[in-house]
């Protein structure tokens, strides 16, 4: 599935660290604004330990884990949505994504220039915002002025409804509200508010970028982000970047292991944010496994069996008879799919069947 994280922020707070330590692909880390002008893409592996079992379990020729996509968008400034330091391209980025790590910079340090002079998360988060919200309720606004006149005239019923969702929108963005905490009740009503495509109804994640010293605990700036952000239902993840990039270029995952046992820290904060984009897309994992192939197949929470089929092909959705379901716990504690089978722990799910995370699937099909 092709959906995208759009990492931002403003210019130095370590977004293009971060996105080094992601993806191979390396986009420029410079001490200066708009290094990075081009959005560069990276295609992440999602860390999952229950593929790795199926793997030990199965011993296939090959194994395909889950991905997301991350798009490192260059630093937005102050005045983007009016088109400053090329605003209206980097906003056009976001647009394109599907939901957005928002990176604050929650460290000193003399060396590294800040574009306001001086470090507050809170206020750099502020600058951002404002400047999504402005874009959106212009979107908005233009929008309105359409769909005015139709509804005036009485008879357009879906003009009255699309003006009763973009007047609630106006007014939380007016109000210095983010699109998303406004409650839109209704299919219809859902439908249209995602067609308007604002960058502020997308789920977001507020990445704190800590010194070395903070990675395990966070700072006063991690706590002032999280009081900011109470009331709007986001997330923070606390990364130290720099530690991160240090842990990259380690060889081995004994020197990693140990490289983060010193820092206090469980696992790495890559792994982490890869694994809080994927929870913030409302993603879900399903497994095939077999002796050709292991592979970790990404779906939206709540998608029924045939849809979950038509991942692997349309095929699969179009002729779909049944789905045969292990769960991950019966597979790994009996060790094979036929003992699944004789101890009689397989499923046989219809049409109506909700996939659940860490189904083992095998889908029954005729075209």
């Amino acid at each position: 599935m092709a959906l995208k994280c759009g990492i931002v922020g403003l210019p130095n707070v370590g977004k293009s660290t971060l996105f080094n330590c992601l993806s191979n692909a390396k986009a420029q880390s410079a001490n200066f604004p708009f290094c990075t002008i081009e959005p560069n893409v990276g295609v992440i592996s999602v860390p999952d330990d229950r593929l790795t079992r199926l793997v030990e379990l199965c011993q296939p020729k090959s194994v395909v884990p889950a991905t997301v996509e991350i798009v490192d968008i260059a630093g937005l400034v102050k005045g983007a949505s009016k088109g400053e330091g090329l605003g209206n391209k980097f906003l056009a980025n976001i647009r394109e994504t599907d939901a957005i790590l928002h990176v604050l910079r929650c460290f000193d340090d003399d060396n590294i220039t800040h574009v306001d002079t001086t470090v507050d998360p809170v206020r750099d988060m502020e600058v951002i915002n404002y400047e999504l919200q402005i874009k959106d309720l212009e979107t908005v606004e233009a929008r309105m002025a359409k769909t005015e006149k139709a509804a005036k005239a009485g008879a357009d019923k879906t003009a009255k409804m699309q003006l009763g969702v973009l007047q609630a929108y106006k007014e939380a963005l007016e109000q210095g509200k983010a699109a998303r905490t406004v409650e839109v009740e209704g299919k219809e009503e859902q439908k249209f508010a995602r067609e308007l495509f604002l960058l502020t109804n997308k789920p977001v994640m507020y990445v704190c970028n800590v010194d070395d010293a903070s990675a395990a605990t966070g700072n006063a700036y991690v706590d002032a982000v999280r009081e900011a952000i109470r009331e709007e239902g986001a997330g923070v993840l606390v990364v130290a970047a720099k530690t991160e990039s240090e842990i990259a270029e380690l060889e081995t995952y004994e020197e990693r292991r140990e490289f983060l046992e010193e820092m206090g820290l469980e696992e790495s904060g890559v792994n982490r944010l890869i694994r809080a984009a994927y929870a913030l897309l409302d993603l879900q994992t399903y497994f095939t496994a077999g002796a050709d192939e292991v592979r970790a197949w990404t779906f939206i929470r709540g998608t029924k069996a045939p849809q979950a089929a038509g991942i692997i092909h349309t095929d699969f959705e179009k002729g779909f008879i049944r789905a045969e379901v292990i769960k991950y716990d019966d597979y790994v504690t009996l060790g094979s799919e036929a003992a699944v089978k004789e101890a009689g722990k397989m499923g046989v799910e219809g049409k109506e069947y909700i996939v659940q995370d860490g189904d083992v699937i095998h889908f029954r099909f005729n075209v």
